[in-house]
Parts: structure tokens; sequence; C-alpha cells
């Protein structure tokens, strides 16, 4: 991964370095002579593509110019050098667009500004142009996929250096569940990409800074380090380091809920992720992750939960302490309302046994060892809901309102925090 280094200057360069590159290709294919090959195989996630509608959220929200201008870019790289800075440019050059557009400073099309689905299925679609690209040079796609991913999820975007403004580092995630609806969006997502380089005002009023990503819904990103590469450089010492951090999910109708615990197992098979992987663990049978690093079976927050459940409108925020162990001893799953018991086996925190509780779990595992004394935890949004009955209509009114509430109601829990 490129290390943090977005500053206002590189910002201003990368800006007209795009500009430079879309302007005589926005809506043009690769040009002749540039190798494509349609016969490369998609993965799963890649596949939903071929839903005609999921078109309509490039095409209707302003993005379309980086869709048309990307193959176009990628051959125009002569080594794999220059096909590595392609893909970190442009990137970071989707990840401002998404983050620009969520924020209102960028035309949002026929779509709602808020909406987290077009730099989803925008970034889907580039990663086919991408792994389409037959170069003459030898490249390695997966690891130039990795690149754009990264960058274009804002793994390289850090805190700016503004003295006395404290650090805030979120995490949200992709949509997921798509194969049941290819319309949904995270409001997770939504809500940290309004979020990313705001300054909000914190209960005691000093001002602080936001950061964040936008994780995917794969458990081989997970293996591959993907959590770590993001929250590491901001539990360390140092001008990146964090006040307080916290992972964002999509979790239950009708209310946000502060996780107490993580817990360290996997236990959500039958469920698979965007590209219908399974995790390989149940609830009778839980399993860590592969390579997961040593650390305890649970993880306790230290967000200031008091203090960010004053929040209670326009849904209520709640503290959730339940957890799944299989006791000290035992060998069948018991649930507690509790919290764990000491010596258990972990089986799902409060977030259960998918990828929100992982990503609760490996950011404050390495909190422990690397900040044990800063806040941080994980915070549940309420389900997204408001979708038009109708399959062809992408977006509807009480669809729009929901999003915008959740991601005005994040924002009041983290202005509510204590440092």
């Amino acid at each position: 991964m490129t290390c943090l280094r977005r500053t206002a200057g590189l910002a201003a360069a990368l800006a007209g370095t795009l500009v430079a590159l879309l302007a005589p290709v926005a809506a043009q294919a690769a040009p002749a002579g540039c190798r494509t090959s349609a016969t490369v195989p998609l993965d799963a996630e890649q596949a939903r593509l071929q839903d005609a509608r999921t078109a309509g959220f490039t095409e209707r929200s302003g993005l379309g110019e980086l869709l048309g201008g990307f193959p176009s870019a990628l051959c125009a790289a002569r080594n794999a050098r220059q096909a590595e800075r392609v893909a970190d440019t442009w990137g970071r050059t989707l990840w401002q667009a998404g983050v620009d557009r969520a924020q209102g400073r960028r035309p949002s099309g026929e779509l709602p500004a808020r909406d987290d689905r077009p730099l989803y299925w925008t970034r889907l679609a580039m990663t086919v142009q991408l792994a389409r690209w037959q170069p003459r040079f030898d490249v390695d796609h997966a690891a130039l996929r990795a690149r754009f991913e990264d960058a274009s999820r804002g793994l390289d975007d850090g805190f700016s250096a503004a003295p006395g403004v404290r650090r805030i580092f979120v995490s949200g995630f992709d949509p997921f569940g798509l194969d049941a609806e290819a319309r949904r969006a995270n409001p997770s997502g939504s809500a940290v990409l309004q979020l990313h380089g705001q300054r909000i005002t914190l209960a005691d009023g000093s001002a602080a800074e936001v950061r964040a990503v936008v994780l995917p819904v794969r458990y081989g990103d997970f293996d591959q380090g993907i959590v770590e590469r993001a929250f590491t450089p901001h539990l360390r010492p140092g001008r990146q380091s964090a006040d307080l951090i916290t992972s964002i999910s999509q979790g239950y109708p009708g209310k946000f809920t502060l996780e107490e615990w993580a817990g360290r197992a996997r236990s959500a098979d039958p469920a698979t992720d965007n590209v219908a992987a399974l995790s390989g663990g149940t609830s009778q049978h839980p399993v860590d992750a592969p390579g997961l690093a040593p650390g305890p079976q649970f993880v306790r927050t230290t967000l200031p939960t008091d203090a960010m459940r004053a929040v209670q409108q326009p849904f209520p925020v709640l503290l959730n302490t339940f957890v799944t162990e299989i006791p000290a001893g035992a060998t069948a799953p018991v649930f507690r309302p509790d919290g764990p018991t000491p010596g258990s086996r972990a089986v799902a925190g409060g977030g259960g046994g998918y990828l929100s509780n992982e990503v609760a779990y490996r950011s404050n595992r390495l909190r422990l060892f690397l900040a044990p004394d800063l806040p941080g935890g994980h915070l549940h949004t309420p389900v997204l809901n408001g979708l038009p009955t109708d399959p062809g209509r992408l977006t509807a009114p009480e669809f729009e309102q929901n999003e915008a509430a959740i991601g005005d109601e994040v924002r009041a829990i983290l202005s509510a925090a204590r440092l």
C-alpha cells in the first residue's frame, strides 16, 4: 500500500492530472490497438454487473466519465511501473469523486448525493476493465487490482496536519446481500463518505477531523490484512495517529447499537460474502480467520458509550452486551446477555460472527497492542429501508430520507464523544 501522503499540494496536482487524462477520452472506449479480452473470467461480485440496473448507478450519478476514461489511461501505460501509477491515481481519483459527491461538491446526477451505491458499482466496473486489459508487458493483475482497491477505498488518504485538531478514524462497508436485492445500499458506507475530511465539534467544544475508509464485504480481503492496513497507521504514534477509532456497519432494524464486545471467531455460515465465499465457521463450530494474529477471545469496547448514547433521535442508541460463547470445559454454544465468562471460546460478538464483528475485533485487537488507552469500538446503524417496490426504480423519497437520517445521526453520535 502506498504510504499516507495526501496533502493539499498533492490533491491539487492529482486533480490537474485527472483533468488532463479525462479531457480527450471521457466517453471513449480503449484506443485502437489496445488489447483487451472479454473472456477473462469474472468473480461472483463482478458478475452482478450483468444486471442492467447496476449501470444506472454510474450513468446517473456523474461518475460515468471515470468509467469512460480508465481504459485509455491503462492503455497509455508503457511498463509495469506506469501501470501501478495509473491504478493508484485513478483509485484515489475515484475515492475523491465519491467523497465529493457525498458531500455535495460534485454534480450528483439523478441519484441522491449521499448514495454510496455509485461509488461501489463504478469501482466494481473499473475492476472489470482492469482485469480485461492485456498490455504488451508483464503485469500482475491481482496486485494492480489491490492497489486500485486500496486507493479507491481511502486507505492512503490520511489526516491533515492541522494543529490542535483531534482525529477520529472510522470505517464503513460496501453494500451486501446483493443476490437478493441488487439495489441495496449500505448506510455505514454512505455515512463515512459524508464524514471523510469533515470537521465536527465534540461535546467539550473541541474540533475533530474525521477520516474514513470503506471496506469490502469479502473474507479474502480480510484474510489479506485490509483491516490492519487501514487501521495500523492511525494506532501508531505520529501525525496520523487517531484520538478515537470505530468501525461502523449496518445492524438491526430501527436502532443504533454500540457493541460492548467483539468476538474472535467467524461463525456466520451459511451466509456468504460478496463473492459467494463462506467463512468456514458455524455457531456450532466457530473458526479463526486464516493467519489472524494472536489475541483474546473477546475484546471490550473503550468508546465513551454513555456519552454517545445521549443521542436518541430519530433512532434510539443502545449498548449491546450480548455475546455467544462456548464456556470453558463445554462443547456447545451458549448465549450470554451480559458478556463472556472467563476462559470461554468466542462464537459471536454483539455483531454476530460475520465481517462487521470481525472488523471490530481486528481493529480493536490492534488497539490493545498498539494504543490500549485509545477509545475504540464498533457502531451498528439501523437497517436502511425504503427502496421502491418497482424493481426498475433505483431510489425513492423514503429511501433517501432514511439514508440521510442515519448519516446525520452517525455524525451526532461521534460528536457526542468525550475524549
